[in-house]
C-alpha cells in the first residue's frame, strides 16, 4: 500500500480487518467487491486511495475497483477526486459516510411510497392487498419522520463528540 503513516501497522492485521468488515457488509447485503473497497478506504488514514493502490492492497483488477467505486458512489459512500496536476483519480470515503448513505435512501423510500400509493388506489383501499400496501405506506411515512429526527440528533451528537458539523 502506497499510503504512509506515522503509525506503523501490521499489514496482516489491517488485511484481516478489511476482509472481516467486508464480510460483515456482504452478510448485510452489499456486494463483495464494493464491501472490500469500502472497508479498505475506511481503514486508510487518509480515507482516500487510487485505483492502483486499492488494486494492489486487495489484489484485484482495475476493472473490479472501478465497478465497486461506481456502486459506492451511487450509494453516496465514496466520491471521486482528481489529484491536483494529474489525470489520476482518488476515491475518498465520505467523512460522514453513514449519514450520506442513510439520507440517500430517503429518495428511494419516497419513490416506493408514491408507487405504493398508486397500488392502494389501483387495488382499492378496502381490499386485503390495498390495506397491506396502505400499511406499508404508513410505515415509510413513519420512518421518514423518524429518520429525519435521528439524523438531526446525530449531527448534534457528532458536533459534541468531534467538533464537526
Amino acid at each position: 500500500m502506497a499510503e504512509s503513516s506515522a503509525v506503523e501497522r501490521d499489514p496482516k492485521a489491517v488485511s484481516s480487518f478489511v476482509e472481516g468488515f467486508a464480510a460483515q457488509l456482504v452478510e448485510a447485503g452489499m456486494a463483495r467487491m464494493p464491501s472490500r473497497v469500502f472497508a479498505a478506504l475506511l481503514s486508510s488514514d487518509s480515507g482516500a486511495m487510487t485505483s492502483a493502490e486499492l488494486g494492489e492492497l486487495l489484489q484485484v483488477s482495475p476493472a473490479a475497483v472501478s465497478g465497486a467505486v461506481r456502486y459506492l458512489a451511487q450509494q453516496h459512500m465514496v466520491r471521486r477526486e482528481r489529484e491536483p496536476g494529474s489525470r489520476r483519480e482518488r476515491y475518498r470515503v465520505h467523512s460522514d459516510q453513514w449519514y450520506e448513505a442513510l439520507t440517500s435512501r430517503d429518495a428511494v423510500l419516497k419513490r416506493w411510497e408514491h408507487a405504493l400509493r398508486e397500488g392502494v388506489d389501483s387495488l382499492g383501499a378496502e381490499t386485503p392487498a390495498g390495506q397491506r400496501m396502505a400499511e406499508t405506506v404508513a410505515f415509510f411515512e413513519f420512518m421518514e419522520g423518524e429518520l429525519a429526527q435521528v439524523m438531526e440528533r446525530w449531527r448534534a451528537h457528532r458536533e459534541e463528540l468531534f467538533g464537526q458539523d
